[in-house]
């Protein structure tokens, strides 16, 4: 994985957030992530096999609370690698980056739930019959809520639309 993609996810980070934290720490990121790209001989040509891990899902997610979710995610999973990569972690380059992603990582907690809800609702057995009863009695309340939801963004959008064509600054 390339440095850019580092600083790709960080940069996308930092737009979410509006935060400085990530424009101050950019450069001293950077050569440390050079220094962890030398560390896993990264530049070697098997890595660019199947494509990226990260940055291809990022794509879709264009929405900015969107992709705060799932960059908690991706920054999760940095934080697992850090934790298996074992004796590199005595390494300053590798603290800096580490306490890096921990500091991001605070501030993605509330999305981090949100991922967590999305996991859990996944493992759901919908096969279990009691699953299924309580399915059954929260289904109208749900499609009534994502209806009206819809319906107000509909409305919304519309308002907002009609009003740019009334006015011609």
């Amino acid at each position: 994985m390339t440095p850019q993609i580092y600083l790709f996810i960080l940069l996308s980070i930092s737009s979410c957030f509006g935060c400085f934290f990530c424009q101050s720490i950019l450069p001293k990121i950077e050569e440390d992530i050079e220094k962890l790209k030398a560390d896993f001989n990264s530049n070697q040509s098997d890595v660019a096999d199947g494509g990226s891990i990260f940055t291809e899902r990022l794509k879709s997610w264009t929405e900015t609370n969107e992709k705060k979710i799932i960059l908690s995610q991706i920054i999760s999973m940095y934080l697992k690698m850090f934790e298996n990569i074992g004796p590199a972690t005595s390494k300053l380059h590798v603290k800096n980056i580490h306490n890096a992603l921990h500091t991001l990582n605070d501030n993605l907690t509330e999305s981090f739930k949100k991922v967590n809800d999305l996991m859990e609702l996944a493992r759901l057995p919908m096969n279990d019959l009691k699953i299924q009863r309580k399915a059954v009695n929260e289904l109208f309340p749900t499609l009534q809520k994502l209806l009206l939801d819809h319906s107000t963004a509909h409305i919304k959008r519309k308002r907002s639309q009609s009003q740019k064509r009334k006015c011609r600054c």
